[in-house]
């Protein structure tokens, strides 16, 4: 690159405001902005960018603590980027390794790109009183702060798992680990295991996901053994079960109803290539593309169709499925470690309307299912709104539903399967299986 060094760490820190200030006042995803930030930077600065970027995101409501302490009154809105880029200052000297002194010199040099120059002595003054004060060391005596979590959600959780929000909490905070799944219609996952011995990777297995390793530590994905050949996907443990308790059988016809980005599509037709048809079903036609991709890179094939789940009428051709994998919209809240920025996204209203949606999709999925049919319903939530209520009113209102008892680890008035984030070190999930007399 032809800038100098100065310069280009400048902008680092600058790009990291504005990514913050996208997600965090325009409402914007880290999917959306992030990538943007990052195509101007070498491999190591798109990692850091990230890196400080989720940092902040899942300490915000700390790092807003010390804002207010240190800050006489809010930015006006022409330089409210500057207030990011302060919290972004906090986070480096809180929780990273980088010097006192890199911190902030290159914070206030950041001020410039970010037309912020008149801001540059208040950055200085702020984050040196910081650093006087000591306050890393000073937490307050507020457990919805410490946890990095919106207020909305801190009481949803605590109202759900009063026994168990602090463990919840906690993994939600964790950085969540790489989970491969090996595609067995390339290599067996002992030849897979065989390929990352021979070079030094390190990983580990575990038993409910025969086709699933846990990387060690991070990395390249692109990097690993046979990524261009499609010997593996990158899926969360958690995800790896659907397929599974799907359970497709040969010569079915198989439905995946809110397909995208298409892992468990793939995943479905790996662990049974016999079955006579998959339809992959999605309402956005560019998340519709990444399951084409996904399948493409991997060497399956499915039918993609495009529409909304709520209203098959306008899609579905008449040919009930035998089995159906509803992934329904969600919460994400169970995939938070992963996506930070899903928490600052999300508001408690969002719920409702998720829950009232989930209940139009399933009443209009369950007539394509033949009758002797088996509904996986699944969602990325920890919220039993979105969950086990959801299922159970379900039941209530539908005369010819049941649940699978081989598939109900809960208690009946908890039907279904909750995953917690960090349980065996997976993402927080949902899953009921249901059968159609």
């Amino acid at each position: 690159m032809s800038r100098t060094k100065g310069r280009y760490q400048q902008n680092l820190r600058a790009d990291a405001a504005r990514v913050l200030f996208q997600i965090l006042e325009q409402g914007m995803s880290a999917r959306e902005c992030l990538p943007n930030a990052q195509q101007d930077h070498n491999e190591k600065d798109k990692a850091w960018l990230q890196e400080m970027t989720y940092g902040v995101l899942r300490q915000l409501p700390l790092l807003q603590h010390w804002l207010r302490l240190l800050l006489d009154k809010p930015l006006k809105k022409n330089v409210k980027i500057v207030e990011h880029l302060i919290m972004l200052g906090f986070y480096q000297l809180a929780f990273s390794r980088v010097s006192t002194h890199a911190a902030v010199s290159e914070c206030v040099n950041a001020c410039a790109p970010l037309n912020a120059v008149a801001t540059k002595g208040l950055v200085n003054a702020v984050l040196r009183n910081f650093i006087r004060q000591e306050m890393a060391n000073e937490l307050p005596d507020n457990e919805q702060i410490l946890s990095g979590q919106p207020k909305w959600l801190y009481k949803k959780l605590l109202t759900a798992y009063p026994e168990k929000h602090t463990p919840i909490l906690e993994a939600m905070q964790v950085k969540a680990p790489i989970w491969l799944r090996v595609n067995q219609n390339q290599k067996s996952t002992d030849e897979y295991c065989r390929l990352l011995d021979e070079n030094d990777i390190i990983y580990e297995r575990q038993d409910e996901q025969p086709q699933g390793l846990i990387l060690s530590k991070g990395c390249d994905i692109t990097t690993l053994p046979g990524y261009d050949e499609g010997w593996f996907a990158v899926q969360d443990g958690a995800a790896q079960l659907a397929a599974n308790l799907l359970n497709s059988q040969p010569n079915e016809r198989i439905l995946d109803c809110c397909a995208a980005p298409g892992g468990k599509t793939c995943h479905i037709l790996e662990l049974e290539p016999k079955i006579a048809s998959c339809v992959a079903m999605d309402i956005d036609l560019s998340r519709l593309q990444r399951i084409e991709e996904n399948l493409t890179r991997l060497g399956h094939q499915a039918s993609l169709i495009c529409g909304d789940a709520s209203e098959p009428k306008a899609w579905w051709n008449g040919e009930q499925f035998d089995r159906i994998l509803l992934d329904a919209p969600c919460s994400a809240t169970g995939i938070i470690r992963r996506h930070p920025d899903i928490k600052w996204l999300r508001k408690s209203s969002d719920i409702d309307t998720l829950v009232a949606l989930q209940a139009k999709i399933i009443d209009a999925i369950w007539p394509l299912l033949k009758p002797g049919g088996t509904m996986l319903y699944a969602t990325c939530s920890i919220l039993p709104a979105e969950n086990q209520l959801q299922i159970s009113a379900f039941l209530e209102r539908t005369t010819d539903a049941a649940l699978d008892p081989e598939f109900n680890n809960d208690a009946i008035d908890k039907p279904g399967r909750q995953i917690l984030p960090g349980e065996k070190n997976m993402d927080g999930f949902y899953y009921a299986r249901l059968l159609k007399s």
